[in-house]
C-alpha cells in the first residue's frame, strides 16, 4: 500500500504534544523509533517558530500505518494524562517485555498494563489474547495484582 492511500483513510488524526529539549520534535521521533524500528516512518519536520510555550516544531508520523502528527514544544503547557493512552496488543509475552521494559526503563510502571513513558505519554501494552485471558477465573483478581501483565498467571 502506497503512503497516499494510508493518507487518505485518516479522515482523524490524532496529534500529540510532547515537551522536548529545545522544542525539537527530532528528540522524540529518536526516543521511539528506537522501539519502533522501521514501523516508524516519519515526514519532514515543520518548524513553526517561537509560540508562549517556546520554541515548537511538528511533524507527521507513522506507527505501524497509523498516522499521528508529534508536535512539540520547549515548555510544556498542557501535560499529557491518564485521559487518553495508546494501547499496543502484543502477540506473546517477549513482546509484552519489550515494550514495557522500554517505556519504563525511564518512565514508569503503573497498573493492569498501563505504564507512561519518558515523555509522560500513557501506553497500555496488553497481550492481544486479552479477552480470552479475561474469560479464565480469577483473571480480575491476578490482573489487580499485576503492573507488567504476565500471561503465564492467568494460565495457572
Amino acid at each position: 500500500m502506497q503512503k497516499e492511500e494510508i493518507m487518505d483513510r485518516n479522515k482523524i488524526v490524532t496529534n500529540i504534544w510532547f515537551t522536548a529539549g529545545g522544542g525539537k520534535v527530532s528528540k522524540v521521533i529518536e526516543y521511539y523509533k528506537k522501539i519502533f524500528g522501521k514501523d516508524l516512518q516519519e515526514g519532514y519536520i515543520i518548524p513553526l517558530g517561537e509560540t508562549p510555550s517556546g520554541n515548537a516544531e511538528m511533524c507527521e508520523v507513522y506507527i505501524f500505518r497509523q498516522k499521528y502528527i508529534f508536535m512539540s514544544t520547549a515548555n510544556e503547557h498542557h501535560p499529557l494524562n491518564d485521559a487518553i493512552s495508546l494501547i499496543i496488543n502484543c502477540e506473546n509475552q517477549n513482546e509484552i517485555d519489550k515494550y514495557w521494559n522500554y517505556f519504563t526503563q525511564e518512565g514508569e510502571e503503573s497498573q493492569c498494563g498501563w505504564c507512561i513513558d519518558k515523555y509522560g505519554l500513557r501506553w497500555q501494552v496488553l497481550p492481544e489474547n486479552l479477552a480470552e485471558l479475561m474469560s479464565k477465573p480469577n483473571s480480575f483478581e491476578i490482573m489487580m495484582k499485576q503492573k507488567k501483565i504476565v500471561i503465564a498467571e492467568y494460565l495457572k
